[in-house]
């Protein structure tokens, strides 16, 4: 049986704006952080959907902090500790309230190093999206999505039949090989369901997005699997993404070969989170080689 977490992984407890938040946490041990990533991940999931037992490799947390860098994955609103409190979930607008707020928190109470890469997975990438798209809350300065276009391949409409049977296991999952064995019999442990506050609003994020990206002003990473058949993403698709995020500094459109939708539960997902840390260095020293003698603090509005 695989162990609830990776070795180094810890539960941990954030306030918030919805009250308590639980949490996943991994901190580098040879001394303070370069930099932080806090994990979001998507509907019908929990924290753990980054802390893979399936293989050593898989976990993005302790990958992390071999790398020297903090990692958070958040239990988003609805999910986790908050799961009683909300039992209908919380919808875009109210999760991305609660998840500013806990960022603050976050940052308030734990090395962040030079800045923080928000990452988001399917549903969660679209609430990173949303949290960055007035003004990206210090510290964080750039947002890796993956999983998560503006044009959907599927039927939308039903999310919560997405996650059932043979139709949940080809839009989730794609073909077994991409995934090392037992990955799937034991994400048991992180698959919930989603709630249907939640599940409502699922469908509206095509006209959702076209309000929100292009108010996002910090670099943006949008990643999809060579299997991803919730979203479209056609070269028109990835253009037309490109095209919005109009004020975005720098728009990285990636695509990774040999992956299902849940990228990081399968062989992929250390190829995935090598690049995601690579686009946040990459981040950090372009905003230190834009910034006047002195710098601003990460996440300051430009």
């Amino acid at each position: 049986m695989a162990e609830t977490m990776s070795r180094g992984v810890r539960d941990v407890t954030l306030d918030s704006a919805d009250g308590p938040l639980s949490a996943l946490l991994c901190e580098p041990s040879g001394g303070p952080p370069r930099a932080a990533v806090v994990a979001l991940h998507g509907g019908g999931m929990r924290a753990g959907y980054f802390d893979s037992t399936a293989h050593p490799d898989l976990s993005l947390l302790t990958l992390g902090a071999r790398l020297g860098y903090t990692v958070l994955a958040l239990d988003r609103p609805g999910y986790g500790r908050s799961a009683k409190r909300f039992p209908d979930g919380r919808s875009l607008d109210e999760q991305t309230v609660a998840v500013r707020s806990a960022i603050a928190a976050f940052a308030a109470e734990r090395a962040t190093g030079a800045g923080v890469l928000l990452l988001g997975h399917s549903y969660g990438g679209k609430l990173a999206l949303s949290v960055v798209a007035a003004s990206a809350p210090n510290p964080v300065i750039a947002v890796d999505v993956s999983g998560c276009g503006r044009r959907p391949a599927a039927d939308l409409n039903d999310p919560a039949g997405g996650i059932r049977g043979l139709r949940g296991r080809h839009l989730n999952w794609g073909p077994s090989r991409l995934y090392p064995p037992g990955a799937v019999g034991s994400s048991a442990r992180i698959v919930t369901p989603m709630p249907r506050r939640e599940a409502e609003n699922v469908a509206d994020w095509e006209s959702r997005s076209k309000e929100l990206l292009p108010r996002i002003r910090v670099p943006v990473r949008l990643t999809f699997a060579e299997y991803e058949a919730w979203w479209r993403h056609t070269d028109e698709d990835l253009a037309d993404l490109r095209e919005r995020l109009v004020r975005a500094p720098r728009v990285v459109l990636d695509r990774l070969p040999g992956a299902g939708h849940n990228i990081s539960l399968g062989l992929a997902a250390r190829t995935y989170h090598l690049r995601a840390f690579a686009f946040l260095e990459e981040s950090l020293r372009t905003r230190q080689l834009s910034e006047p003698s002195g710098g601003a603090a990460p996440g300051s509005a430009s």
